[in-house]
């Protein structure tokens, strides 16, 4: 029976799925790695969980591999140790070096995670990326934007999620930009060509560099244009139908590309453009699980439960045969500005009309503070076996539903 040890910084609700999946796993023993203190883990959770471990700093290799070590002495030796966080990927992958354990190696982790290193692997590997500069200083900042034109995307270089990420219209913008956050070698400023078309997810599964699973996503808008505009509320729609030619392409690239950054087993999730003239150009990847809710959407959308998948490919290495059943997406429930929220309108005419079409739904809670993040303060899920039944209701439900927020 093998010994994990999974590593949870902090026990957010998401986090906590994970967790719990891996500690339920039938013929695995778990122990959990957190800065968290043991009374944060649920009953049910905890009850399941054969070793604990409190630590100070937890994206830390030093620590991971001195937490493993005092959970070895425990369970006897462990023979994997894993984490969904992006953050983490690196450390782990240093900490399973140091301690001879298999899993996804520093070079390979490092490719995904440093953002300029991925696209200069994928550019060289003829994959279509956006033009991209590491400015080291202002002047290497203002040239590039002179090569590639307004607009850009300027992020950090190990950024996650689309925070800390935003676009620059023109100079005005760039220097302002460059006052704020100026780079500078050891701190530098990772640039992008914007890339104009619609914006996709495409998660997959590898399992011995063999293609296991795919899933594709469409956004409505994008992310980035989110963040922008405190009033847009943002859908995510899994459609259906995923075989066919409009995705061919895309399966192809991606496919290319992970094997490219040197995965062998694991779950990725790549963010991916379709330009105006139909080419498609991949914007980035991560080697972890994907974010704001899609692992339940893509539950929803197979009838299994993604996060034990998750956990099975993790300490096993095994992937279950998935079909997909259903079209599935989610409206996110995000107040108009920044404040607390005070209520939530239009529920009773959403119900009314869309109330069949509802499998889950978080409401924001009053006296919650908005956040301002594109994930928002709720959020909507529904499923039906039509794409276009919830393509309409997706785009219906943030036409209906407000959320009240008071400065």
């Amino acid at each position: 029976m093998p010994n994990v040890v999974f590593v949870a910084p902090y026990l957010l609700d998401a986090t906590l799925r994970f967790v719990a999946a891996a500690a339920d796993l039938d013929g695995a023993r778990v122990g959990l790695v957190t800065a968290e203190p043991l009374d944060r883990v649920p009953e049910g959770v905890r009850r399941r969980l054969a070793a604990f471990q409190r630590v100070a700093s937890p994206l830390d290799p030093d620590t991971l591999v001195r937490a493993t070590g005092e959970i070895a002495r425990g369970l006897g030796p462990v023979d994997r140790l894993v984490g969904a966080l992006e953050q983490l990927q690196v450390p782990l992958a240093e900490a399973r070096a140091r301690l001879g354990l298999p899993g996804m190696d520093v070079d390979t982790a490092r490719n995904f995670r440093d953002k300029d290193r991925m696209k200069r692997v994928l550019r060289g590997a003829g994959i279509p990326v956006a033009r991209h500069c590491l400015a080291s200083d202002a002047e290497a900042a203002r040239s590039f934007c002179r090569e590639v034109g307004f607009p850009v995307v300027a992020k950090p270089p190990e950024g996650a999620g689309a925070k800390s990420t935003f676009r620059i219209d023109t100079r005005d913008r760039l220097e302002s930009c460059l006052d704020f956050a100026r780079p500078r070698p050891g701190a530098p400023l990772l640039l992008e060509e914007f890339l104009h078309g619609r914006e996709h997810s495409f998660d997959s599964v590898l399992v011995d560099g063999e293609p296991r699973w795919f899933s594709v996503s469409d956004y409505h808008p994008t992310p980035l244009e989110v963040l922008e505009n405190d009033w847009i509320q943002w859908a995510v729609h899994l459609p259906r139908e995923v075989d066919g030619d409009e995705y061919r392409e895309v399966r192809r690239i991606a496919g290319d590309a992970i094997r490219a950054l040197g995965l062998r087993t694991g779950l990725t999730h790549m963010e991916w453009f379709r330009r105006p003239d139909g080419s498609v150009a991949v914007s980035e990847i991560a080697a972890r699980p994907p974010g704001a809710q899609f692992m339940t959407l893509l539950s929803f959308a197979h009838d299994a439960d993604l996060y034990r998948a998750w956990a099975e490919l993790q300490v096993f290495d095994r992937w279950p045969a998935l079909d997909r059943n259903w079209s599935v997406g989610a409206a996110y429930l995000r107040g108009m500005g920044h404040g607390r929220v005070e209520g939530v309108r239009g529920l009773d005419e959403a119900q009314r009309e869309l109330g069949h079409l509802v499998v889950e739904a978080k409401l924001p809670e009053p006296g919650r503070l908005s956040g301002g993040g594109y994930e928002g303060e709720g959020h909507v899920i529904l499923r039906d076996r039509d794409s276009g039944t919830v393509l309409r209701g997706l785009a219906r439900t943030v036409q209906l539903v407000r959320v009240e927020v008071r400065a």
